[in-house]
């Protein structure tokens, strides 16, 4: 199903890939964009959505020093986000704190309130802790974990614990499992790998070429969505990982992101380089399914596509729901170019 050009636009100055819902803010639906410019100043904008929910206005526009690559908005405090950036070869990451007045100030800077400089290699991602008010946080860089402990009221940052993933593999990124907080998932170029950030050590791993992106499903324990190159998009029950339990098919091109819903069981958003976002409603199979001695790899299944949204010219690289209205979601094209959508006639029916 094609969709039309429903959704709410808002254009960024330059180029962009990172997009995040600012899940703090329980009184506006909101979310932060940053730009990744190679010869000008990038910026972060913080967007909410009006009232009466038909334009995007900007309500901070910040300058950030160097391009950004990841941006994680903090789940306790809608004035603190976290950057992976680069200028030139050399990689950092960075906690930052929005002004308490930006909206009085005519330039408002952003306040660097922690580096988190313990990497050696090209850094990755950063995680929060999934939900609630705790001091800890995650980054990932190509060969190591790093779980870091932060202490808003000193604004600083300290490694509490470092662990690599060895040098035959390549980490690109990675998701904290919301059910399990001590949990967390890494992909390389051909696993994702499961780590126990208590004695940051890996337990297990999904043997599997060309993941890029991977996502828990909040509703259900257990389930694990990948985006890959070649296969598209692959549902995963931790307890049985031989196999995908679902297959989807993915984009025409790179399948970049998956993104599943807060709020709504089986909902799952994909985003690629074929310029499309995709809608999925996805019914795994259920425990009793996964042990029956008949069931066996499940690439036949398909879940049912209820919309692809098409309104874009450039590829698709970032995805974030509202936690805050769990029927809407912003995608973040390359050219800069936000939409927000509401998938309210897309629900299932309760």
């Amino acid at each position: 199903m094609q969709g039309g050009s429903t959704g709410i636009g808002y254009g960024l100055k330059y180029q962009a890939r990172c997009i995040a819902d600012v899940k703090a803010d329980t009184d506006h639906t909101s979310f932060l964009a940053g730009t990744l410019s190679l010869k000008e100043e990038n910026e972060v904008h913080l967007i909410r959505l009006s009232a009466d929910g038909t334009e995007l206005i900007c309500e901070g526009l910040f300058s950030h020093p160097n391009e950004i690559w990841d941006l994680a908005s903090c789940p306790f405090d809608q004035r603190i986000f976290s950057t992976v950036f680069s200028s030139g070869e050399m990689y950092g990451a960075a906690i930052w704190q929005v002004p308490e007045l930006y909206g009085q100030l005519n330039s408002p800077q952003l306040e660097r309130i922690a580096s988190l400089d313990a990497h050696g290699s090209k850094i990755r991602c950063t995680l929060w802790w999934p939900t609630g008010r705790h001091d800890k946080l995650v980054t990932i860089d190509e060969q190591n974990l790093i779980l870091w402990g932060f202490d808003t009221s000193k604004k600083t940052a300290q490694v509490q614990a470092k662990e690599s993933a060895g040098l035959l593999h390549s980490l690109s990124g990675g998701a904290w499992d919301p059910h399990d907080y001590n949990a967390i998932a890494l992909t390389c170029d051909s696993s994702v790998q499961f780590w126990d950030l208590r004695n940051m050590k890996k337990t297990s791993s999904i043997e599997h070429a060309h993941i890029r992106n991977v996502d828990y499903d909040v509703k259900k324990k257990y389930m694990l969505v990948t985006a890959e190159d070649e296969s598209g998009i692959n549902i995963w029950d931790l307890r049985m990982v031989k196999f995908p339990v679902l297959q989807l098919p993915g984009h025409d091109h790179w399948t970049w992101t998956v993104k599943c819903n807060p709020e709504y069981e089986g909902l799952i958003l994909s985003a690629g380089t074929d310029s499309a976002v995709n809608l999925w409603l996805t019914s795994p199979p259920s425990a009793a399914d996964l042990m029956s001695e008949s069931f066996e790899s499940n690439t036949s299944r398909v879940g049912h596509l209820l919309n692809s949204y098409s309104d874009y010219e450039d590829s698709v690289y970032g995805l974030a729901w509202s936690y805050r209205e769990p029927w809407m979601f912003a995608s973040l094209s390359y050219d800069g170019r936000v939409v927000v959508e509401s998938i309210k006639p897309h629900l299932p029916r309760r």
